[in-house]
């Protein structure tokens, strides 16, 4: 979390998704009962090591990780919840100090705490006493969400388990010590709650979020007859396209899909972050697709689209809208659409907390196509990232992609002084064969000179070779 985010959260003060909590060695039963009400409202984070009027004291930075690994245990004792809540840590160094944000993301599900129900009501967490308050909270956590719906005939069988192992690596490559590295593939599907229990109906098995995530095509056409993403690229012609994608694979296939659909027809601009070379592309892609995977209505028989053209790159999907009109960083109040899938995404790290993404898109998308996004909440959710970087007149967005590498590597040259092919491809995210036939361009060009033979070569900008 960067410095500015945090200290703009420590002047806001507690809320209805921020609790701030002294800690020392462990926290207490306290930030057990937050933890609670936060998965059994809209989620939340938690921050140990601030007080309550916003004052950073920190944690002993040595307990950092057994704080973490206490908390885990904790939320998995079955004598102190009655299934374990998601839980996302992140250090924060601040002025010396470290503050350790405990995020827990919306998810489904009633959750208990010692046998209570707690509930978030504005900075307070509240035990639910009521047979009134406990059902209307059942009602809010289950009536809102179409991916939760059970296909009791829906089987193991019609996943694609090895799916299940990949996105098992992913969470414990993410985040080392994850609980689903010692699960088996059924324990894994049931803590992510794509295997469930409806406690009006009775009904057991797997939910339409499973179909979606992980299903084989057969399993995802009958979970949800209308899915699909058209991804569409428009050079010229408005009412043609020079490359389109149907994408109907579950959302995981789907997310590649996409991304390299982007990738082939976007360009990647230079940019620095410090001295480090980041793919603005990446980040902005990455957000608008998990976007759209994410926060859709699954049922709606309004096809998903995806449009790169002239004006940028733009996604309409269907939405069950609060509200209607264009949503900004300063009002930006984010709700689930479809949190057991929101979830896990965030496990395997193709998505971030709640506004996490429009913070990225705010910041990025100007280094990346030259306009600041435009999203817009209603029945349809659109995502413009507005294009004002013109491209090489007449050439497609790979000769742009080629000329932007190019003069990547030439600015890390005039930079540098000398670069090696590998080098060179670690700074332009390229490979080093790649990145050697664009200096033996530059040698040609007469902007370098080459020294060494092939294994020891080394580019220098002209006139300075030593």
């Amino acid at each position: 979390m960067e410095r500015e985010v945090f200290e703009a959260i420590l002047r806001q003060g507690e809320s209805t998704t921020v609790e701030f909590k002294r800690c020392g060695t462990n926290p207490g039963p306290d930030a057990l009962e937050t933890i609670c009400s936060f998965a059994n409202r809209n989620g939340g984070s938690l921050f140990l090591g601030v007080t309550d009027n916003g004052e950073v004291t920190g944690v002993p930075s040595a307990n950092l990780l057994e704080i973490q690994r206490n908390l885990i245990n904790c939320t998995y004792n079955p004598n102190l919840f009655n299934m374990p809540p998601s839980l996302e840590f992140e250090s924060i160094e601040y002025d010396d100090r470290s503050v350790l944000r405990v995020w827990v993301p919306p998810t489904q599900g009633v959750f208990r705490f010692k046998g209570r129900v707690y509930d978030r009501v504005a900075d307070a967490d509240v035990v639910l006493k009521t047979d009134s308050q406990i059902s209307s909270l059942y009602l809010r956590k289950y009536t809102v969400f179409t991916e939760q719906h059970i296909f009791p005939h829906l089987r193991m069988e019609d996943l694609e388990l090895p799916l299940i192992e990949e996105c098992r690596k992913r969470a414990v490559l993410r985040r080392p010590g994850h609980p689903w590295g010692q699960m088996d593939d059924f324990e894994l599907l049931r803590s992510a709650q794509l295997y469930m229990r409806d406690i009006e109906t009775g009904a057991e098995g797997f939910n339409r979020a499973a179909a979606l995530l992980l299903g084989k095509p057969e399993a995802v056409l009958a979970a949800c007859p209308a899915y699909k993403t058209d991804a569409v690229f428009r050079k010229d012609d408005p009412d043609r396209y020079d490359d389109r994608a149907t994408v109907r694979d579950n959302l995981i296939i789907a997310y590649d899909r996409l991304r390299e659909f982007c990738a082939k027809h976007l360009p990647d601009p230079f940019y620095l972050e410090g001295d480090v070379r980041i793919s603005v592309r990446d980040i902005v892609v990455r957000e608008v697709v998990s976007n759209t995977l994410i926060h859709r209505e699954f049922t709606s028989p309004f096809p998903a689209k995806l449009v790169i053209d002239d004006a940028g790159l733009r996604t309409e999907n269907a939405s069950r809208a609060i509200f209607e009109g264009r949503l900004t960083l300063a009002d930006f109040n984010p709700m689930p659409k479809n949190p057991i899938i929101a979830n896990f995404f965030t496990q395997i790290g193709y998505a971030e907390e709640l506004g996490s993404g429009l913070r990225n898109l705010e910041k990025y998308s100007k280094p990346f196509l030259g306009a600041d996004p435009a999203l817009r909440e209603g029945d349809v959710f659109v995502t413009q990232i507005p294009r004002e970087i013109e491209l090489v007149p007449g050439s497609h967005p790979a000769e742009s992609m080629k000329e932007t590498t190019r003069l990547a590597i030439l600015a890390l040259l005039e930079e540098r002084g000398s670069l090696s092919a590998s080098e060179a491809a670690g700074e332009a995210r390229v490979t080093a064969k790649t990145a050697a036939k664009y200096l033996k361009g530059l040698v040609a060009e007469g902007l370098a000179e080459p020294d060494g033979n092939a294994r020891t070569r080394r580019y220098y900008r002209t006139g300075m070779m030593r």
